[in-house]
């Protein structure tokens, strides 16, 4: 690949009859990686809740949510990566790939030092903020340390699985992320079930298996990606001012993006452990049908970002419509075959995570809002993908912080009339809301590409 060489080859014309045969070869690994994901997390929930104590399934609950805000509010190193990588692989610039990971990897570093420096008093905050019993409190706080002291990494697998989405190496994306969650579950399983260690040995799982992953990842990097790249001057691409002032714009974006939609989750959340730990490790139950969904529709929305990044960065205003259309048609029907899979099969999932009686009563009952929430998702998270590959950040985060403002004062008010189905209402009306948002700022996206697209015909 030659430097500042449009990297046509990435976009495809409006002609081209193989739209949705590109965003299939695309998506199904991102799906499947995305899959490994949520699988780990339904087998920590089936495992803590068959432990004895009743406090381990809301534990490794509060906790999972803990590393959601410390975590996945980092989620920008992934997104912006993606964003950048695809954008240069479009235009054919390899400094411009090779300096975007090395500066998402030295940012993760960074991040994740100050997160081991400041891990006490952050993980007691997130966990007094979320509320549960004193029980559920304490495990979720070994739960916590336990798991934090991979930080470093685990933000580094974000640099990592970003760039390999956006050069559209999609199968060692996925190998990636079965590998750590394989090694996570069998760890689990050694740590639970042979050593006795209980919640903490969950989060310490976790933890290796973001370390093996990060080894893996990079080591492959060196030896099969970074030799095909032109080298950097660390100074004069890597700490440069302008492109770091639009890194940390654009990453300041989707950072205030993320945690609103996390705040939504930790309301969600505390609003249900103010009705008891019952209702709670039911709501925590029916998440992970929620958790399952978004990992999958994920797929199409990193396909989008991967092809609409490319699309910008080759300037193929063409490409751009067409990514943003086919995804859009696949995310809308994967959604809807999750609705029919939860509306067939929800019971049975319900009772393979728990067989506490009480918590599977509940479950059943608010089944029905777990079953519609793939449909009402499913326009906002492909249309994340778009935003994010076109780099249109802020209108992304704007549309975000007035969805979860909605969110709160609906969840007020029907929470006070119906209870947990109020809390659920308002919840599936925030998932809808933010694709409608969306939506209405489609027209933006297209405002990206200025001037002469490459040629129409150009594959």
């Amino acid at each position: 690949m030659q430097n500042n060489k449009k990297n046509t080859s990435l976009v495809l014309s409006r002609r081209e009859p193989s739209w949705h045969w590109r965003v299939l070869r695309l998506a199904w690994p991102i799906v499947l990686a995305n899959l490994t994901v949520p699988i780990l997390s339904a087998v920590d929930t089936a495992i803590a809740g068959h432990l004895d104590q009743p406090a381990a399934l809301g534990a490794v609950a509060l906790g999972g949510l803990v590393f959601n805000f410390v975590f996945w509010g980092f989620g920008f190193l992934r997104m912006g990566t993606t964003a950048l990588t695809a954008q240069a692989h479009g235009a054919g610039d390899g400094l411009g790939l090779r300096a975007s990971l090395l500066r998402g990897l030295a940012i993760a570093l960074v991040i994740g030092v100050v997160l081991l420096v400041l891990r006490e008093p952050l993980i007691a905050g997130a966990l007094q903020l979320l509320g549960g019993s004193e029980a559920v409190q304490q495990l979720a706080r070994e739960y916590a340390f336990a798991r934090l002291w991979s930080a470093p990494l685990a933000l580094g697998n974000f640099v990592l699985l970003g760039y390999l989405l956006g050069v559209q190496q999609v199968r060692i994306g996925l190998a990636l992320q079965v590998l750590i969650n394989v090694v996570n579950i069998a760890l689990v399983l050694v740590f639970v079930h042979g050593l006795q260690m209980g919640v903490p040995g969950i989060g310490l799982a976790t933890a290796i298996a973001d370390v093996v992953g990060f080894a893996a990842g990079a080591a492959w990097l060196r030896m099969r990606r970074l030799r095909s790249l032109p080298p950097v001057d660390w100074r004069r691409d890597i700490v440069d001012r302008r492109a770091l002032r639009r890194l940390m714009a654009m990453n300041g974006d989707l950072f205030v993006r993320t945690m609103c939609l996390l705040a939504a989750f930790a309301w969600f959340t505390r609003a249900g452990a103010r009705q008891g730990d019952a209702v709670l490790a039911a709501n925590a139950v029916l998440l992970n049908f929620q958790t399952f969904m978004s990992y999958a529709l994920d797929g199409f929305a990193h396909a989008a970002e991967t092809l609409v990044g490319a699309a910008v960065g080759a300037r193929h205003r063409d490409a751009l419509r067409w990514a943003i259309r086919t995804t859009m048609g696949w995310s809308v029907v994967g959604a809807l075959g999750f609705c029919l899979v939860y509306a067939f099969a929800g019971p049975t999932i319900v009772r393979l995570l728990t067989n506490q009686p009480h918590v599977v009563a509940l479950a059943l009952a608010y089944l029905p809002w777990a079953v519609i929430l793939p449909l009402a998702s499913a326009v906002g998270f492909q249309l994340d993908g778009v935003f994010i590959g076109a780099m249109r950040t802020r209108e992304l985060m704007m549309a975000m912080a007035v969805c979860l403002a909605g969110f709160i004062v609906l969840a007020l008010g029907l929470q006070g009339l119906f209870g947990n189905h109020g809390l659920w209402a308002a919840f599936t009306a925030f998932m809808a809301a933010r694709g409608v948002a969306l939506w209405m700022l489609l027209p933006h996206v297209d405002e990206t590409i200025e001037g002469e697209a490459v040629p129409r015909g150009t594959i």
